[in-house]
């Protein structure tokens, strides 16, 4: 029996349940939904479908064990941290292999999102110094100013698929080491990855109801964002979804960040490296199968012999990349290895957007439909699809599609390569390969993204910085993750103080 088979026979399917209190507990539904592995269809987990009723239970633990977090000492608050980076340290393997195992992502794309998640956790570490508040000597005669970062509350996270545990933990991290208490709704289709992790949260020392977790729907979503309770909520989603979010957010003066959709584009200037390039590119836009937030899924090349050449040379490549279970022993020591799209009903959009860009008109140059992996036919597989002949305002340009589809345009200079750019609804990152500093200048001041790239195909910040998009990429004014991420979870108090000297 090969590795593959003995890690599919040897796990059971695994009932999960929430973590309440310092506890598990099952939901009080007693409604579960399967959990497919994307690359086999085999069930691999039952996940509770909770109530309101679970959710609240878990808003309300995390209400009470704030009264006496917030007052512990930052320092003690750290301490639980710093063992849980050891923690994720040590069973990054482990953890990577579920993930792959539920999400489909290559092995190589686990451990790189285990170490942005543990990387979080480190600078999360920091909040001794990243709390810190600014003090005014002298601001009037006597009068001293001072402004101080208190904790605010309970805070809600709704986590997505695709990158089920780095997500959660732009926010969970810093919203413990900052004083607040948190519910995480972990994603229904990619929930074992969390719970693992909360298995090792459970072993750092919390007190019992400063970190919950429930799995389940909308239900958990809409009660996290109905409490009164709750002080603020973060989600990566959709942007029709972000926008929801956002309206009730508002609507019941909750702070909120939800970081919505994306179409993130590579220009590439007539003096680009092309043989770095292309293979910069394809790793950009065919990671995770297309399925993240920074994945490139339009390429604008700047004049005409620019044009023709990506166009044969990206197509070329794109063909050589190797597709199947991220799992099958084979693949293990490849770093490029594309998996499949999260479920059939992804898959079955993504089809359709091949079938409308065939419709408008654009040349399907590499096809990606009707592929079948041997061994995995109940599989969610689309090949890598490459588009040319691609004009602004195309529906396969318009919309984010989070699938291996790439769409290939012509610009005839940089100007018009920034307006195709700038023309798009979203702006969460964008990139230039270029060698000439006066282009790569010009771009980073006036593409409209909250993520740029010169020579990098995905521009994503590490845990130090701010992530975070513009437009319809970002719903929210505080970024994720990184030091920015300390104004969300804090409440600016600005005090004003004089003391008159005692009379003698």
């Amino acid at each position: 029996m090969s590795i593959q088979e003995l890690e599919r026979t040897a796990t059971k399917v695994r009932t999960l349940k929430n973590y309440v209190n310092g506890k598990w507990v099952d939901c009080t539904t007693g409604q579960y939904i399967d959990v497919e592995n994307p690359s086999t269809g085999e069930v691999i987990a039952r996940s509770p479908m909770s109530s309101a009723e679970d959710t609240n239970k878990a808003i309300e633990a995390a209400a009470v064990a704030f009264k006496g977090w917030s007052m512990t000492p930052v320092e003690r608050r750290v301490e639980p941290l710093f063992k849980l980076v050891a923690l994720l340290r040590d069973n990054e393997e482990k953890i990577s292999r579920l993930l792959t195992r539920e999400m489909g992502k290559s092995l190589a794309d686990a451990g790189a999102e285990m170490k942005r998640t543990y990387e979080n956790v480190q600078v999360a570490c920091s909040m001794p110094i990243l709390q810190q508040g600014d003090k005014l000597v002298g601001a009037s005669w006597g009068i001293d100013g001072e402004v101080i970062k208190q904790p605010v509350g309970v805070f809600g996270m709704i986590a997505p698929f695709n990158f089920p545990a780095m997500v959660p933990f732009w926010f969970i991290p810093y919203a413990i080491a900052t004083g607040n208490t948190y519910v995480v709704k972990a994603s229904k289709q990619v929930p074992c990855t969390l719970n693992l992790i909360t298995e090792y949260i459970d072993q750092i020392g919390l007190p019992p109801g400063v970190f919950n977790l429930v799995n389940g729907d909308r239900v958990v979503a809409d009660a996290l964002m109905d409490s009164p309770i709750v002080k603020g909520v973060s989600l990566v989603g959709s942007t029709p979804t972000c926008r929801v979010v956002a309206e009730r957010c508002a609507q019941t003066n909750k702070r909120f960040q939800a970081m919505g959709g994306a179409k993130n584009h590579l220009v590439v200037m007539p003096d680009a490296k092309l043989d770095e390039v292309v293979r910069n590119m394809v790793t950009s836009c065919y990671g995770c199968a297309g399925q993240r937030c920074m994945a490139s899924s339009a390429i604008v090349a700047v004049g005409d012999k620019t044009y023709d050449e990506v166009c044969r040379r990206f197509v070329e490549d794109s063909q050589k990349v190797l597709v199947g279970d991220p799992l099958d022993p084979k693949f293990e020591g490849e770093q490029m290895v594309m998996g499949p799209v999260i479920s059939a009903k992804a898959r079955e959009f993504i089809l359709k957007m091949i079938d409308q860009g065939v419709k408008e008109g654009a040349t399907l140059a590499l096809d990606g439909r009707g592929l079948v992996v041997k061994g995995c036919e109940k599989g969610h597989f689309v090949g890598p699809t490459v588009f040319t002949d691609v004009k602004p305002g195309m529906e396969v340009h318009k919309t984010e599609i989070f699938g291996p589809v790439v769409v290939i345009l012509k610009a005839k200079d940089l100007d018009e390569a920034l307006e195709i750019v700038n023309g798009h609804e979203y702006g969460n990152g964008h990139s230039i390969y270029t060698q000439n500093g006066y282009w790569a200048r010009e771009f980073k001041l006036r593409a409209t993204a909250g993520m740029i790239g010169i020579n990098v195909g995905i521009p994503a910040p590490v845990a130090y910085l701010p992530f975070g998009g513009l437009k319809n990429s970002q719903f929210a004014d505080i970024k994720a993750q990184g030091k920015a991420i300390v104004d969300f979870f804090t409440d600016k108090r600005i005090v004003t103080e004089r003391y008159w000297p005692e009379k003698g």
